[in-house]
């Protein structure tokens, strides 16, 4: 495996990230960036042009991940070029909104014979990821995970779209298989947050739409707990996620806000909040979250069987960026203290993150994490 790594700003144009060459070589170009820069005919087709061999993917951003920098309207950009591994693009749009069937085209579009691994670039606001995940773990084989996440729009909740083929494009979903036995794939996914509050049970709820807890509104009682905060909604809510705990388990699976509606007190979330589900508030610590992040690194590192990784893709969620602000990067170079040098670092905030679940699903939403995906070809 080959890599070459570029980012573009408008003050700074192409720049080239770390020493590797790959050029028209390139079988796969993964590109990620701000809606705005994502838009910019004249930087497309400059990428089209240089890697004019490479199967295109890519998705918007709330911020941009190229080594251990952390930018802002940017596009970040890595080249690969695989010499044993083959690959495979499955898209789709949401049409009608559903979801689950978005995720089984998906995963019955994908050859099975040889798939080792998929990676996942949704449109990250009208999607239902938890229906999203359902589809692909129902329809995919069972030997096969898949990793990603959706894609974002900063803290504006206006428009995410998803690069590949063609054009980038809002409501699609993409699906790129990885095929052959030279290639290897780790993951890991984990948080930071600590909950706070008493705990409430989801009495009303639909899909990824909240109502009630404990037969109360739950927007409400959301804004109670909000205090000041809660005039900054939806966006503020990315500082306060919610914690669903699963039956028999533990506070396993964090949800975000993704928007509200003042009309009938509902809050949509990032995936499903199941009635008869526990759920509590979550509040930030700093050195948690940055801890976490080297987790989920060593976790991808140790899933490779004590290979080193070639490239790893970080896809972490808006939340821990509007937490951590001015220490951002710190979860990006605790992750390159785990990986090393000889890593490739690319990724990008999001507005959800798809990882298996401490290896018992081979696929989950999540929110509030740091995901990252390593890739080694031997």
């Amino acid at each position: 495996m080959k890599i070459e790594q570029r980012y573009w700003t408008e003050k700074e144009g192409w720049r080239q990230e770390g020493e590797g060459r790959v050029g028209e070589a390139a079988n796969w170009v993964l590109v990620f960036g701000a809606p705005d820069c994502l838009t910019r005919k004249e930087e497309l087709d400059a990428i089209r042009a240089a890697f004019p061999q490479a199967l295109i993917t890519g998705c918007s951003t709330a911020g941009e991940i190229c080594g251990t920098r952390v930018r802002d309207d940017s596009l970040a950009l890595t080249a690969v070029q695989f010499e044993g591994t083959r690959l495979e693009l499955a898209v789709t749009e949401l049409a009608g909104g559903d979801s689950y069937a978005a995720g089984k085209t998906l995963a019955a579009t994908l050859d099975p014979a040889g798939l080792r691994h998929v990676l996942v670039l949704s449109d990250g606001l009208l999607v239902n990821g938890s229906e999203l995940v359902k589809g692909l773990r129902d329809h995919l084989p069972p030997d096969v995970a898949a990793t990603g996440g959706l894609a974002g729009d900063g803290s504006r909740f206006q428009h995410a779209l998803v690069w590949a083929g063609g054009e980038p494009a809002a409501g699609r979903i993409a699906a790129l298989g990885f095929y052959g036995d030279r290639i290897r794939v780790g993951y890991g996914s984990l948080g930071g947050w600590d909950t706070f509050g008493p705990e409430r049970l989801i009495t009303r709820s639909s899909a990824n739409v909240l109502y009630e807890l404990d037969g109360q509104s739950a927007l409400a009682l959301y804004k109670t707990y909000l205090g000041e905060h809660a005039a900054g909604l939806p966006s503020t809510g990315l500082l306060f996620p919610l914690a669903l705990r699963l039956e028999g388990g533990e506070y396993s699976v964090v949800r975000t806000l993704l928007a509200v509606n003042e009309d009938d007190n509902s809050m949509t979330f990032a995936g499903d909040m199941p009635e008869g589900v526990y759920a509590r508030l979550m509040k930030a610590n700093f050195d948690r979250l940055v801890d976490g992040a080297s987790d989920a690194a060593r976790a991808g590192y140790a899933t490779l069987g004590g290979t080193s990784p070639e490239l790893a893709i970080l896809i972490s969620c808006v939340g821990r960026k509007l937490v951590l602000k001015q220490r951002i990067e710190e979860e990006v170079e605790g992750v390159r203290e785990v990986l090393g040098e000889r890593t490739a670092l690319t990724g990008f905030y999001s507005y959800g993150e798809i990882c298996p679940h401490d290896a018992i699903t081979r696929c989950e939403l999540h929110n509030q994490t740091m995901t990252i995906t390593t890739f080694s070809e031997n």
